[in-house]
């Protein structure tokens, strides 16, 4: 029986080497906001902007972020390469520590805008785009895409995109282990249905071994992130970290080469009431917020009933503190009642 090998301990860590991944209408700037004061160095992602909702809308509603966000990267939707570069140094203006291009989603939505997972067919134009992007900017500029589309799904696929769009200049690829089928099945069926490869991320570490491949699709737990690390140089994880963000507590330490963050739940629910208080005093209510922690007591005795109270709209008349107060007295009276 061969035994996985080991991942080697880290000195001076990837950036890439653990992230949680860009997720529509989750990982917006109160989301990473809260996943920051859980793990230090984990790099976060924005939800997708498009360039035209950045060349042509609220430039501010879209890019602004929290300073202790750091480090975050900003996941652009597009298939222009002068409107991927025109947001590539908003990019920048705004202070992001990455610029990265979405090749992977398989929404209806980005299918009419011929983005996302359309431009697997595309590999020339994303080399151009991500070449355009590097002239306008000094930041890493980084592409996530799957494993193929639809039924293709020959490893050569996967191996000729990367590197075609290497020739661009792009050295980091983000690489969900699964194809997105453009046609029969929804975004959310996408994610389960077509069969994880992560044999094929490996190997493309194997046939790029001067870039950094990082892992993403299906990964749950210490242990499978520590068997994946062993093959390639970073792992992203996403509705995992989302669901159950405490699961991110130890990741500074086992992971990223620093010391835990010395926070219990009860540290990371206090610091994130004093934020919701805050947006409350800037007239931006706090339930919109709230709605990224609901998983923080996940696997804890009295988490159902704490969520209840978090989730209950009678709530939102009421300051985040007093919410936290009943939320707690809550669980305290079901763990009583058995």
């Amino acid at each position: 029986m061969i035994s996985e090998p080991i991942p080697a301990p880290v000195d001076q860590p990837s950036p890439w080497r653990l992230s949680v991944a860009p997720m529509m209408d989750w990982t917006d700037r109160h989301c990473r906001y809260f996943h920051r004061l859980i793990t230090r160095d984990t790099l976060l992602y924005t939800e997708m902007v498009t360039t035209g909702a950045l060349l042509h809308g609220n430039q501010p509603r879209h890019l602004d972020f929290n300073a202790e966000e750091h480090p975050v990267a900003l996941q652009l939707g597009g298939s222009e390469p002068d409107a991927l570069a025109a947001c590539a140094k908003l990019a920048q203006r705004w202070g992001y520590d990455e610029v990265n291009l979405n090749c992977g989603c398989p929404s209806e939505r980005v299918q009419r805008g011929a983005f996302g997972a359309c431009l697997m067919r595309e590999a020339d134009l994303v080399r151009d785009s991500v070449a355009a992007m590097r002239d306008a900017c000094t930041l890493p500029v980084t592409v996530k895409h799957r494993i193929g589309i639809d039924k293709v799904e020959s490893y050569d696929f996967v191996r000729d995109f990367v590197g075609t769009v290497a020739a661009g200049g792009c050295t980091v690829f983000i690489v969900h282990a699964r194809n997105a089928w453009l046609q029969g099945l929804s975004p959310k069926d996408n994610r389960t249905i077509p069969p994880l490869r992560h044999e094929f991320v490996y190997r493309l570490k194997q046939d790029f071994p001067d870039f950094t491949i990082v892992l993403n699709g299906g990964v749950k737990g210490d242990d499978e992130i520590a068997r994946h690390l062993a093959h390639v140089d970073g792992v992203m994880i996403g509705r995992e970290a989302y669901h159950d963000p405490w699961c991110m507590a130890d990741w500074d330490e086992r992971f990223l080469g620093g010391p835990a963050l010395a926070r219990t739940r009860e540290d990371v629910e206090a610091a994130m009431v004093e934020y919701l208080e805050r947006l409350q005093a800037t007239e931006h209510h706090w339930s919109q917020a709230s709605r990224h922690m609901l998983g923080l007591w996940n696997g804890v005795k009295g988490a159902r009933r704490w969520r209840q109270v978090w989730s209950d709209h009678r709530m939102k008349a009421l300051a985040p503190a007093e919410v936290s107060r009943l939320a707690h007295a809550g669980t305290e009276r079901a763990l009583a009642l058995g």
